[in-house]
């Protein structure tokens, strides 16, 4: 009887050196395909997602400034074309 405590706790041991080692290989499983991912989307030169987001950010931005810039050409062209007109009924 006495020897199979010790039993138990041998098997328990192995045991749980079996876990450790399974968790660390699959960390290092988990770190060699996060890896080997990353080597093919920069091979497809596929962008990464927060890279995306801040490309359309920078977009959004770019078309809210041209269409600013757009209104006030527009707000110019009419002011010319009013002085051009007041201009030529003067003269």
């Amino acid at each position: 009887m006495a020897d199979r405590p010790r039993f138990l706790d041998d098997l328990a041991g192995v045991a749980g050196g079996a876990v450790s080692a399974l968790t660390g290989a699959r960390e290092e499983i988990n770190a060699i395909v996060r890896n080997r991912v990353d080597e093919v989307l920069n091979t497809l030169q596929v962008v990464r997602r927060e890279e995306f987001e801040v490309m359309r950010e920078l977009a959004a931005q770019a078309r809210i400034g041209q269409e600013e810039a757009e209104r006030r050409l527009h707000a110019l062209e009419e002011r010319v074309l009013k002085l051009e007109h007041a201009s030529a009924h003067k003269g």
